[in-house]
């Protein structure tokens, strides 16, 4: 009646001899051994972003001699106030990398106070890429926290945001 072979109980058939055909292939090994990091961007570069205001730094870091240059300038031609000089300077300080790595930055938007504290975000990011161990200086010295604060827009009817135009009763 049918062609097909006689059926054989599963028991007498040994598990080495039956082929899983359907079964995926096993997971290839991941490209970088655990502990290794990897370079984000071509050239041995970590990036990092950082954002305060309307202010927008893109960092990339890289083993080196320590260059720091913001817009194609150094810190102290681009950033008139000491307090915005630490303030970019502070998570090299903080985890010890003063001096050996190369930091390029580009900034744009907002103001010079602004973009300070997003270079500041953005160099604590790339750093965090760099070395995973550095996360927990960098959180406890508060620099991979964003700061939310924003400009509150004008309303119709005032001044401003929330100051009225001058009242008369007379």
């Amino acid at each position: 009646m049918s062609d097909a072979p006689p059926l054989i109980p599963i028991e007498a058939v040994p598990p080495s001899a039956v082929a899983v055909t359907d079964a995926a292939p096993p997971p290839a090994a991941p490209a970088v051994a655990q502990g290794k990091r990897k370079p984000v961007l071509p050239g041995g570069w970590f990036h990092g972003t950082g954002r305060r205001k309307t202010a927008v730094a893109r960092v990339r870091i890289r083993p080196g001699e320590g260059k720091f240059l913001v817009n194609d300038r150094v810190p102290d031609q681009y950033f008139s106030e000491i307090r915005d000089r630490n303030d970019i300077a502070a998570p090299l300080q903080v985890t010890g990398l003063t001096g050996k790595l190369d930091v390029l930055v580009s900034v744009g938007g907002g103001g010079i106070s602004g973009q300070a504290g997003a270079i500041k975000l953005g160099l604590a990011r790339a750093l965090v890429r760099y070395e995973p161990a550095h996360e927990r200086a960098l959180r406890d010295g508060n620099f991979l926290t964003r700061d939310s604060r924003e400009v509150e827009r004008k309303k119709y009817g005032r001044s401003g945001a929330r100051r009225r135009f001058q009242f008369s009763k007379r």
